[in-house]
């Protein structure tokens, strides 16, 4: 029995890290996260909307609703009177 236990530590420490299955397990995890969020990133850099800048107030000056528009300025555009 003393025999089998003393070759374990030895072939152990001939293993080079590389071949260790649960080292990949413990490598793999963080850099499958750390390359999906870079995925995620330039998705989102490249996808990214333009601001909207409205320099005057949406009652003083009406927004004529477009594609673009937020929501919130078309519905409010659309529930004020028409400019004489």
């Amino acid at each position: 029995m003393s025999a089998s236990k003393s070759r374990a530590p030895a072939d152990a420490a001939r293993t080079p890290w590389w071949r260790t299955g649960v080292m990949w397990l413990v490598l793999g995890g963080p850099a499958t996260v750390v390359v999906a969020s870079i995925a995620t990133a330039v998705v989102a850099y490249r996808g990214a909307d333009e601001v909207l800048v409205d320099t005057a107030s949406a009652r003083a000056v009406p927004v004529k609703p477009t594609g673009n528009t937020p929501a919130m300025q078309a519905r409010n555009h659309a529930a004020t009177a028409a400019p004489r």
